[in-house]
């Protein structure tokens, strides 16, 4: 690419990325408000329906959050009768998330937002998969590469 075309708009990755992200999220925002949840709640939850009872850390590191940026929301969450939070009997240093018996019973509403928002897509399911793969190899191979903290 040549210099002059390095910081045009249209060029930039992360602006493709981050139009895209915004995009996508006002597809699910109508269906995850009739269940009461911001998007970064429902992806919360659908860690947690995935694996329950999973330390902080490790939800952090699934769901690519910080801390500072992870428990206010997990509090959020908590509040809203979702989860809880406990210390891990084996390690007190470590806190487990745990949903309740409502963030479980959450999970059976859920099932139609995927199918709903796939729907607004307009792009068949097979390439929505093929999409999804390349982006979080993409996710994975930053992280991966990125200089330690």
């Amino acid at each position: 690419m040549e210099r002059e075309e390095l910081l045009k708009l249209d060029n930039q990755l992360c602006f493709a990325v981050y139009a895209l992200s915004r995009e996508i999220t006002k597809l699910y925002r109508p269906h995850l408000e009739e269940l009461g949840l911001t998007y970064t709640q429902y992806v919360t939850l659908l860690a947690l329906w995935e694996t329950d009872n999973v330390p902080v850390k490790e939800l952090g590191s699934r769901l690519y959050l910080d801390s500072g940026t992870l428990t206010p929301l997990l509090k959020r969450l908590e509040q809203m009768g979702l989860l809880r939070r406990v210390r891990d009997a084996k390690d007190e240093r470590v806190v487990l998330i745990q949903l309740t018996e409502q963030g479980r019973a959450l999970q059976e509403r859920a099932y139609e937002v995927p199918l709903k928002v796939f729907c607004h897509s307009g792009l068949p399911p097979e390439e929505i998969k093929q999409w999804r793969e390349q982006l979080m190899g993409l996710a994975h191979t930053i992280q991966l590469l990125k200089p330690e903290e």
